[in-house]
């Protein structure tokens, strides 16, 4: 069974599909930094950047925008790769000649400029922005600034294909706007395609009228919320059920679904168990889970997932799965613990929303065949992701190389931020080096404070490695060479890897 939760909380709603009830994917959305890709905003060029060919737009969403000059002028490709379609109907080209190659002949600073948020802002960086404007309906896409029209590749078969390229040729459009044709546009008829784009075509105008009434930098245009978002993913994709635990919310489902009912016979229920829905269905274990950097296996190996700068490693580890094992069973116990790892990874990766360079180790196997059999089970895991994914095949050492698409917060960067103690590393010192440092500093302070009273103030953690380790009686020997003495003192407000020397002139000095 194929199905959709959405918890609505004051502040935050999630999303959980589920299937045969295993979480399969997770959507958190907050109202403090909700989704940008889609918006259309009246910006304005704040800094151009000569030397790469890109401007930074303020478009009043914290971080400036960034643009390049390949974003501006038109570019058929990448209209090809963000709706998955080729244009199969013929218009005529511009010369890529004839298009300015510096990005001082498009931009100036402080000029209003019309953008669309292609790319979700992420840490310090801000949204990925493009002037090649497209407004999305159910069924089709308008294009105003391309005069392109095609067809969804995903609809593959062709009579089909040839009823929607005649109506959208038929459809009377203003010169050098285009249409797309999505996949769910297989199931609708000439009338409703026709309302539709009368309808994008409305809120074109409605866009291009605010950008000229006004001066100010603002958002012109919403995509459509993680709700409305929700309903339509459930019917393209022929879910069962939608699960809502807010009644508000429940109502406009209903009222979202009346439009496209007769598509596919979708349940949409509100949950009334006392017990919390996420709970319920163990949505709430498995974000626990997703948020550890260790993940068990059923067949009793596990996976660790790393981030650094550069990049996420996933390292894949046997652990107890073959401790029974006879010998000659070994590579098919570790190809066992790769396939089913493969599986986990990929499910991972949505719960995680992990993108951008990703190495996955995976146990070292013998046979080629084996190599190519979880190289493909991989890929087969991957192709649900709804992220573009791309996946090289696999080194001799197990190594497999990939990329997913980045578009929007992991998990962790949506819950988390990194720790002001240990700058994010996980790692503080330990007890043993913290007392050597602390030595350090003492034995330079009796070369130059002899005869004095030196007050040590620690974390009581600390305090009591150092009497059990016998640290402190060997400073208190060391002082009494030099006839001074030490104070110590616990606090425990203290960091644990923290410590405060005062001296008797008043003088501190912290650690």
């Amino acid at each position: 069974m194929d199905e959709i939760l959405l918890n609505i909380e004051s502040k935050e709603i999630r999303y959980a599909y589920l299937k045969n009830g295993k979480l399969e994917d997770l959507i958190i959305e907050r109202k403090k930094c909700r989704q940008l890709t889609g918006n259309i905003y009246r910006g304005k060029a704040t800094n151009i950047l000569h030397n790469i060919q890109s401007a930074f737009i303020d478009i009043n969403e914290g971080e400036n925008g960034f643009i390049h000059i390949s974003d501006i002028l038109e570019n058929r490709r990448k209209f090809e790769e963000m709706f998955d379609m080729d244009f199969d109907l013929d218009v005529t080209e511009e010369n890529p000649k004839d298009n300015p190659k510096n990005i001082e002949q498009i931009l100036k600073i402080d000029q209003p400029v019309l953008v669309q948020v292609v790319k979700e802002p992420i840490g310090t960086k801000g949204a990925r922005l493009t002037s090649n404007i497209s407004i999305a309906g159910r069924y089709l896409v308008l294009l105003p600034n391309t005069p392109h029209r095609g067809v969804s590749k995903k609809i593959e078969d062709k009579n089909l294909r040839d009823r929607l390229k005649k109506i959208i040729r038929s459809f009377e459009m203003p010169k050098d706007m285009g249409l797309i044709c999505r996949t769910a546009s297989s199931y609708a008829t000439t009338d409703m395609l026709i309302e539709e784009a009368t309808e994008l075509l409305k809120s074109w105008e409605m866009i291009v009228e605010k950008f000229h009434s006004t001066n100010d930098v603002m958002c012109l245009y919403e995509e459509s919320n993680l709700i409305k978002r929700s309903v339509l993913t459930a019917l393209d994709k022929k879910y069962e059920r939608i699960l809502i635990d807010d009644y508000p919310t429940f109502q406009h489902c209903r009222n979202l679904y009346l439009k496209y009912g007769e598509e596919h016979p979708l349940k949409i229920e509100f949950y009334r168990d006392k017990n919390p829905m996420f709970e319920r269905f163990n949505v709430e274990k498995e974000i626990d889970r997703a948020l550890k950097r260790k993940i068990w296996l059923g067949c009793g190996g596990y996976l660790f997932f790393d981030k650094t700068e550069a990049m996420y490693t996933i390292d894949v580890n046997s652990g107890r799965s073959h401790q029974n094992e006879f010998s000659s069973n070994l590579e098919e116990t570790l190809v066992r613990i790769n396939l089913e790892a493969a599986e986990e990874i990929a499910r991972q990766f949505k719960i995680r929303n992990i993108g951008g360079l990703i190495i996955c180790d995976f146990i070292d196997m013998r046979s080629t065949k084996n190599q190519r059999r979880v190289l493909e089970h991989l890929k087969d895991c991957m192709r649900d992701d709804s992220a573009k994914c791309t996946i090289l095949g696999m080194s001799e050492f197990g190594l497999v190389e990939m990329t997913r698409q980045r578009n929007r917060e992991s998990l962790w960067q949506t819950m988390y931020f990194a720790c002001p103690y240990c700058s994010g590393n996980g790692m503080i010192k330990t007890h043993e080096t913290l007392s050597i440092d602390l030595e350090r500093d003492l034995k330079k302070l009796f070369q130059t404070h002899k005869e004095e009273t030196i007050q040590i103030t620690l974390h009581p953690e600390f305090l009591k490695f150092l009497s059990q380790n016998g640290d402190l009686e060997y400073w208190e020997n060391l002082a009494k060479k030099i006839k001074s003495s030490i104070e110590i003192e616990s606090k425990d407000t203290l960091h644990i890897n923290e410590y405060q020397i005062k001296l008797s002139d008043g003088q501190k000095i912290e650690s």
